[in-house]
């Protein structure tokens, strides 16, 4: 059984992050903070929150021991805490001042990996603060990395969708695999090798875009490189799959989702355990803590929300749902877990509701509006809707007038929550858009998308309008743009253009 014990509400923005050490809670936001909470009763450490950076803040972890917290941020740097006393040790400087947006401990902390927008991987000395290597990956940002518990080899994620595997030293690319089509988000290896002689075995999970979690088997072969296996392509979730983490025993391997839920396998067996719903927004963390039966996750909701795992009890009942056991073998073939659909959050024709939406709501038959307005508790409206034809695309032209004119709907309450339902559900239907694939000036799909000097992508046309009125200023980091020169993001537009397609 899975129960909500606690809901962290102290974050102003979009929760990016989620950590623990043996003793505390460490989350981190865009509002530029990282805040601190003790695990023995959530409460908020006296030198939290910490305030060091000038941007949004994109990851927090701890080292081995909890002694120190290392966090990245947007505005290029990536900073050392003590927990002792919540100072700055030290300030590790990206070197192009690029956004970073990953950073990791190796498993005995002497070293820790930070991943930049401008697909740099940089190694750097905790011991002496200094950046001992650096490598990169081409025309892509990187946005996820991980120490396998073996620390001899560490994996990268990027949002061109590849994995790749490179030694402790970075003096060779052991591996590459592409793992996700639209984009890699997070990966995370299990903390348990699934053998530590050689060949040395380790467990890595994946998620990206696609709306995937993915299991892999990793095998160093020494030197000589490493080989990637896929083990399981899980599927319980709707839309991209933003974080993924084991527990500290790998039994279990949580992730978070664009559709707002929180997921829990079995990770040895790629089964459906829980699927937690109380997330109102996407769900971008989530965290294992690693001496307690304890899982944190964070949201674009603002809240960070803290479960307890209890094992021996059932798994059903309002904190979350799981799949009966005598369904798992029908679902689970060819190393694939299909997502048992409980009959009540189906519509008729077979498309799963609720805010998880398979089709754009401009797809939607009539008994698809139908099943929505019982579900927003607008049941008194289906004879209306009905009588009038009303599918998924006329659902979207509704305005206040047509519900008044054409629909006779004469209560005003009543139109204006029809509204406000329709309102929600614009939004939740471009859930399913690749956060990537917007740019971040229109927030809307880019069709010749380019790299700026500050190492984001933009609509060509959008990006040139903002250089020209906002005087080269980053439209991210409202730093100075070094310089005006647009670079084609083709591997981008390609993988914009794969998405269209299978639209």
């Amino acid at each position: 059984m899975v129960s909500l014990i606690c809901t962290l509400e102290d974050h102003r923005d979009d929760v990016n992050w989620c950590a623990f050490s043996p003793t505390c809670l460490a989350t981190c936001s865009l509002d530029k903070t990282i805040r601190l909470y003790s695990t023995d009763d959530f409460s908020e450490l006296p030198f939290s929150p910490l305030n060091g950076h000038g941007y949004a803040v994109h990851c927090c972890c701890f080292s081995a021991s909890g002694e120190l917290l290392a966090s990245c941020s947007t505005d290029g740097t990536t900073v050392l805490w003590s927990m002792d006393t919540g100072e700055i040790v030290a300030v590790l400087e990206h070197p192009g001042r690029s956004p970073v947006r990953i950073c990791t401990f190796s498993p005995n902390s002497s070293y820790l990996v930070s991943g930049a927008s401008d697909g740099t991987v940089m190694l750097w000395d905790v011991e002496s603060k200094t950046l001992r290597r650096s490598g990169s990956v081409k025309d892509s940002s990187v946005v996820a990395c991980s120490f396998s518990p073996c620390g001899q080899m560490f994996v990268t994620g990027s949002t061109y969708g590849d994995i790749r595997v490179w030694d402790l030293e970075m003096n060779h690319l052991l591996a590459v695999k592409n793992a996700h089509d639209l984009g890699v988000t997070c990966c995370h290896f299990s903390p348990q090798p699934v053998n530590d002689s050689l060949p040395v075995q380790s467990r890595l999970a994946s998620c990206g875009q696609d709306n995937m979690l993915k299991i892999w088997t990793v095998t160093l072969h020494g030197e000589s490189g490493c080989k990637l296996e896929l083990m399981y392509t899980l599927r319980g979730q709707s839309a991209p799959v933003l974080s993924c983490m084991f527990s500290s025993d790998g039994q279990l391997l949580a992730s978070g989702s664009v559709d707002k839920t929180v997921t829990i396998y079995d990770a040895n067996q790629g089964i459906l355990l829980y699927t937690l719903t109380q997330h109102e927004r996407y769900v971008t963390a989530c965290a294992f803590a690693p001496n307690l039966p304890l899982i944190a996750t964070g949201s674009m909701d603002k809240t960070v929300n803290v479960w307890r795992v209890e094992d021996g009890a059932s798994p059903c009942g309002k904190q979350g749902k799981s799949l009966p056991a005598s369904t798992h073998s029908q679902y689970l073939e060819h190393g694939t877990l299909c997502l048992f659909m409980l009959q009540n959050n189906l519509c008729s024709s077979g498309r799963e509701l609720s805010g998880r939406f398979k089709l754009l709501v401009s797809e939607w038959s009539e008994e698809d509006v139908m099943a929505w307005l019982c579900e927003e508790g607008l049941e008194e409206l289906v004879k209306v809707f009905k009588a009038n034809n009303i599918d998924g695309s006329e659902l979207m032209r509704l305005n206040k007038e047509t519900l008044t004119t054409e629909l006779n709907i004469e209560s005003v309450g009543l139109r204006n929550k029809v509204i406000r339902k329709i309102e929600e559900l614009k939004m939740e239907s471009v859930a399913g858009i690749p956060d990537e694939f917007l740019c971040p000036i229109t927030r809307e799909v880019m069709r010749d998308p380019v790299i700026a000097s500050d190492g984001y992508s933009y609509e060509r046309e959008a990006i040139e309008s903002w250089i020209s009125t906002k005087k080269r200023s980053s439209p991210m980091t409202n730093l100075p743009l070094k310089s005006t020169v647009m670079t084609p993001n083709r591997t981008l537009k390609m993988a914009i253009s794969r998405w269209r397609s299978s639209k």
